[in-house]
């Protein structure tokens, strides 16, 4: 598992990082204070306060290094 920091403060950034994740077979969960969200769930995303950047878990064996790297641009 890998976790990085993400910042999704734009309607438009939450539909193309759901996008984006949804590409790979991978789990994605979002963390933000004590709520942990499927980050695959558009509806989840916007029940988190998404005012302030958000922790994403990339669960898997092998290339998290590679999705976290394609996931940049979400990245803090």
């Amino acid at each position: 598992m890998k976790t990085v920091t993400v910042n999704l403060n734009s309607i438009d950034k939450i539909k193309s990082f759901v996008k984006d994740i949804n590409k790979y077979d991978n789990d994605f969960d979002l963390v933000s204070g004590r709520y942990l969200i499927d980050a695959k769930s558009i509806m989840g995303i916007f029940a988190l306060d998404l005012s302030k950047p958000i922790k994403l878990n990339i669960h898997g064996q092998s290339e998290v290094d590679q999705i976290a790297e394609s996931l940049s641009s979400y990245i803090c």
